[in-house]
């Protein structure tokens, strides 16, 4: 073991503390690090950000412009217009006639400017009449050569398919057209006639509207009214900026005219029966129609001709085909109007009369009890039948009940 080092043997310079300015010079100063470089959050250069930005506003001075004013009773789609920002459709003359409004302000005190020069002429100098008179002349008949001219280029022309995609990318998708506000006037006018009100299969054939969408329109319009009737604010600049932008079914105010189709109005809907394939053998010498076919599919499956919206449309054009005159024509289909309406209000006047007959009343001091017999067999096999009592009573839906597997065990074919 090493003897121990007494402290008279040391020197003062190691047994005296050091102070505080001589240990930070003795302390190693720290290496100076590379500053940090700053992280891009874009992964895209600047350059690129600022041409994309350059060819925008490039594009918005340029093509772009024309967007900013849309045309009246026009769509506003970008596929309407070419890479130079001119309308696919317009005629040159229409264009240029467009590009001489736009400088209007400019000739228009330019000629203001020259008119006041013309008035004031120096003393001596007078206007030769005939000369003048020459000349009115030779501009009148320029005009009347180049007025049909000027009156077929100054229309425009209607829209085309190209006008109606709004996305350039996608070529299949066309903006469909909607009502337009005097057609949905004339059809709840149609429809609330005082003297002669149309049914509204009547007014679907009439106005070329499919009768969800008329009754659509009668339920909305007479909302509208009750508004306007209770002093509510309509958003009505909102709906005309709304159809100006879209394209529109117009309304053809003259009776003698057909009016325009908004979309066939008698498509037949899918039965969940004819989803499924047959093959049905049948003979030669047999004519299998319609109504054998819906036999096939369901016995209690209609034929497409009654099962359509419209079908006494299928009477109609046979009447047409078989060479019946139009008077003729016009007879049967009363006929057969007036007896569908007979038939109608007949079934619902005997339904009524059965639902009357099954209550049975009885007489009470001060109330009469009405009674009705309900049978149990009456809600079906799997007891969701809508003549089923508890189906009145809020029969609670399978996914609701505990216990029950859902998720679905088989497939259907």
């Amino acid at each position: 073991m090493p003897p121990c080092i007494r402290p008279s043997n040391v020197s003062s310079s190691l047994t005296s503390c050091p102070s505080v300015s001589s240990i930070s010079a003795i302390r190693p100063r720290s290496l100076p690090q590379p500053a940090q470089a700053t992280r891009e959050f874009s992964q895209s250069s600047s350059r690129q950000v600022t041409l994309r930005r350059r060819k925008f506003y490039q594009w918005l001075n340029g093509p772009g412009r024309s967007l900013k004013q849309p045309l009246p009773n026009s769509t506003n789609y970008l596929g309407a217009y070419d890479q130079y920002g001119n309308l696919v459709r317009a005629d040159p003359r229409w264009l240029a006639k467009q590009k001489r409004e736009g400088k209007g302000a400019k000739e228009a005190a330019e000629t203001d400017g020259a008119k006041k020069e013309d008035e004031v002429l120096p003393e001596g100098q007078e206007a030769d009449d005939m000369d003048m008179a020459a000349r009115r002349l030779e501009k009148e008949e320029d005009v009347l050569n180049k007025k049909k001219d000027d009156d077929e280029s100054d229309q425009l022309p209607p829209e085309t398919v190209e006008d109606l995609r709004p996305f350039p990318s996608n070529r299949f998708f066309r903006s469909q057209p909607v009502l337009s506000e005097d057609l949905r006037e004339a059809i709840y006018k149609a429809m609330t006639d005082p003297h002669r009100p149309m049914s509204l299969p009547a007014a679907s054939v009439h106005f070329g509207v499919s009768n969800e969408r008329i009754g659509a329109v009668y339920r909305l319009k007479h909302m509208e009214k009750e508004w306007i009737a209770q002093g509510k604010t309509l958003a009505i600049p909102y709906r005309k900026a709304v159809m100006d932008m879209l394209p529109k079914t117009p309304h053809v105010g003259d009776s003698n005219k057909r009016p325009i189709p908004h979309e066939p109005i008698n498509d037949l809907i899918v039965h969940p029966a004819t989803r499924q394939q047959l093959f049905v053998p049948v003979a030669e010498s047999r004519q299998f129609t319609r109504v054998d076919a819906g036999k096939a599919f369901d016995n209690d499956l209609l034929p497409a001709d009654d099962r359509i919206p419209h079908p006494e449309m299928v009477h109609v054009e046979r009447d047409t085909i078989s060479g019946m005159p139009s008077s003729e024509r016009l007879e049967r289909a009363k006929e057969r109007l007036i007896s569908q309406m007979k038939e109608k209000s007949e079934k619902e006047e005997a339904a009524k009369q059965a639902e009357k007959a099954a209550l049975t009343k009885v007489a009470g001091r001060r109330w009469d009890f009405v009674i009705q017999d309900v049978s149990v067999e009456s809600v079906g096999k799997d007891g969701r039948d809508y003549r089923g009592v508890g189906w009145r009573y809020g029969l609670p839906h399978e996914d609701r009940k505990k216990g029950v597997v859902k998720i679905p065990t088989s497939v259907d074919a």
